[in-house]
């Protein structure tokens, strides 16, 4: 027994986010090449479907009823979901399509945004579509092709490119040192407070073994959400960071960070680029893929 879904006409959803966007059923109604009445119609039609009235109608003025706000953001996602879907079906076969792609937050605005603009000329028939993901996922269910991912190239499920590994420094404000360019011992970070990664809770920690200092415990200090945010605590002078530096050679640059001490130790984790098995021959996948190996082997850290 199939059971009927409880839908309105997609022309009426379609009128009815116009309607939103430009309160007014006239712009709406030359937005979609058709009268003001028919818009007018369908919106009509739309909150007797509902039973509620979605728009308050004054002389000169159109208002959302508080059904109507809830409503048109579940709308505009519905359409926004489907306009997606349909042209990714469209691109089948074409080479091209839209490609979603998890990315650590720092990672991604700091170095891969500003190199998409080489790969979006190589492949313009190409649609990226990035998402924002700190905490590692499922595939399955999920509309992610691919993810850049921190850690071990063990991932259930899907294959792991390796893209580069990293070299961790303690890092500070100027000020906070005292004036002095950099320490001379490694035990004399342990004075200042230090600034904590919550994805990374036993970064100091690794730092401090490598580096020959067992007595003391690292894992205590303010504790952020993104390297964003603990790279702007550590230029606001909070305490010493322990950062990738390939991801503050600018702050480095400018002089707003410096090396607390020139003891780098080689993360033993690396990035990944990971796709689900089922999408490893997917051309869209492939060719960013193959592409992100090449830029990432001109950074590459050293591996431990």
């Amino acid at each position: 027994m199939t059971t009927r879904r409880v839908l309105p006409s997609l022309a009426a959803l379609q009128a009815f986010e116009a309607a939103v966007r430009h309160m007014s059923f006239t712009r709406a109604a030359h937005e979609l090449h058709v009268t003001q009445s028919a818009v007018s119609r369908q919106i009509r039609q739309l909150e007797d479907f509902v039973g509620h009235l979605l728009f308050n109608r004054t002389k000169h003025r159109l208002s959302l009823t508080e059904p109507g706000e809830v409503y048109a953001k579940a709308v505009r996602d519905l359409l926004e979901q489907a306009e997606a879907a349909t042209l990714q079906v469209m691109a089948y076969g074409s080479g091209g399509g839209m490609l979603t792609v998890a990315l650590l937050p720092t990672f991604g605005s700091r170095w891969l945004v500003p190199r998409l603009g080489a790969f979006a000329a190589k492949y313009p028939d190409i649609q990226l579509n990035l998402v924002t993901q700190v905490q590692r996922f499922e595939f399955a269910g999920s509309d992610i092709d691919a993810a850049i991912h921190f850690g071990t190239d063990a991932w259930p499920g899907a294959m792991c490119h390796r893209l580069m590994g990293e070299v961790m420094v303690p890092v500070a404000a100027p000020a906070l040192l005292g004036g002095v360019r950099s320490l001379s011992r490694p035990e004399e970070v342990a004075r200042f407070t230090l600034l904590q990664l919550a994805t990374r809770p036993q970064a100091w920690q690794h730092w401090f073994h490598a580096v020959g200092i067992d007595h003391v415990d690292g894992r205590f200090g303010p504790r952020f959400e993104q390297f964003y945010m603990v790279i702007q605590a550590a230029i606001a002078g909070l305490g010493v960071a322990m950062l990738p530096r390939f991801l503050i050679q600018e702050e480095l640059s400018s002089g707003r960070l410096v090396v607390a001490i020139e003891r780098p130790v080689t993360s033993s984790d690396a990035y990944y680029l990971v796709h689900p098995e089922r999408k490893a021959d997917l051309h869209r996948v492939v060719v960013f893929r193959d592409w992100l190996v090449a830029q990432c082997a001109a950074h590459d850290e050293p591996r431990s």
